[in-house]
């Protein structure tokens, strides 16, 4: 089950299910008053009969100053459950019959127990039916889910005739024309079309590419000059020994600082600075921009989830998903209007030569 639809699965079943157990909570409440008042009732009887014939040996008996208190009513309070009758010729005293706490609770024990029965067994049933309704309400969104990745997965096939048609012709013009910046500039935009594609279907098929090992200076390095064609306002500054030697999975550790760089200097200020540094000892690769920066820092890793029009909302959460499938730390610490500093603690593992 996607993320998408566990968090759907589980609203609607925590929304059905707390709204259905409030109310049977009220329902069983006003049941267990109604039983308890009927119970009172009984035995409020069973003191008038007693106090007549005297004959019961389960209350206590004993007198009562009047005192303007009331007879024939049954009180409760923390020392006795009693009841108050007149006494023929006397004006001065009443008669109390009366049972202590304990045992008017184990009178009405059998209340709480059938209540606790009917209520294990209601909340159970309701548990089940709220289950049922939440993947019942949940095919509409599967459906969709499935039919939006279809679509997706027919544009990137469609993606390919167009692009390889622009890369053909593209290389004709340069052999034309040469070298020329609105040329370049193109050649930039084909390569980001295909870095959006590929990201998309990583997002899609979540491949991981093969174990590889590479020095970590020449692939940053690569990386910068590939993303800063598209940014000339910024400035690019790498600090990292070039003794640094990492094993992992290539691709899926491209994407990840790709996607990283692409956002610092896309949110980044006019004639901001993007600083890429490697600390040997902590073994933290840190990004740090003086961008826009972002206000919730805990959410960017959401899919779909963006502070800004601009994106789709996945990069990061494909950076999350691939971190997590590296075994790589990524923290993201950030101040609005003064940047962003995302640091991946890289396990001793992936280093070969530190």
């Amino acid at each position: 089950m996607k993320y998408v639809e566990s968090e759907a699965f589980l609203k609607s079943f925590l929304l059905f299910f707390l709204s259905m157990a409030t109310l049977l909570s009220i329902v069983f409440y006003l049941n267990y008053q109604r039983e308890l008042q009927s119970f009172d009732e009984k035995l409020l009887n069973k003191m008038h009969l007693c106090s007549y014939t005297l004959k019961c040996k389960e209350y206590n008996i004993d007198f009562e100053p009047k005192e303007n208190k009331i007879p024939y009513k049954l009180i409760k309070n923390t020392k006795e459950v009693a009841s108050l009758y007149p006494i023929k010729d006397s004006s001065d005293f009443y008669l109390k019959l009366s049972l202590t706490p304990e045992a008017y609770h184990n009178k009405i024990h059998y209340l709480h127990k059938n209540l606790i029965k009917e209520g294990v067994f209601t909340f159970i049933t309701v548990f089940l039916l709220s289950a049922l309704f939440s993947i019942y309400a949940l095919f509409p969104l599967r459906n969709a889910l499935i039919l939006t990745r279809e679509f997706v997965k027919d544009i990137l096939h469609d993606f390919n005739t167009p692009i390889a048609t622009m890369r053909l012709n593209l290389s004709l013009l340069k052999r034309q024309v040469g070298e020329n910046k609105k040329v370049a500039r193109i050649e930039r935009s084909i390569e980001n079309i295909l870095w959006l594609e590929e990201n998309l279907r990583n997002y899609l098929h979540a491949q991981s590419s093969e174990l590889e090992s590479f020095n970590l200076l020449g692939l940053i390095k690569e990386r910068v000059h590939m993303i800063e064609q598209n940014y000339p306002k910024l400035t690019y500054q790498v600090e990292i020994e070039p003794s640094v030697i990492l094993e992992t999975h290539k691709q899926d550790f491209v994407r990840i600082v790709d996607n990283i760089i692409v956002n610092a200097s896309k949110y980044n200020k006019e004639h901001g600075s993007i600083e890429i540094f490697y600390t040997p000892k902590e073994r933290t690769l840190t990004i740090k921009d003086t961008g826009k920066g972002i206000k919730y820092p805990k959410k960017i890793f959401k899919r779909f989830y963006k502070e800004h029009e601009r994106g789709l909302g996945i990069g990061l959460h494909i950076v999350k998903k691939l971190t997590d499938s590296l075994k790589i730390k990524i923290d993201v610490q950030s101040k609005l209007g003064e940047g962003t500093v995302v640091t991946l603690i890289l396990g001793e593992k992936l280093i070969l030569s530190n």
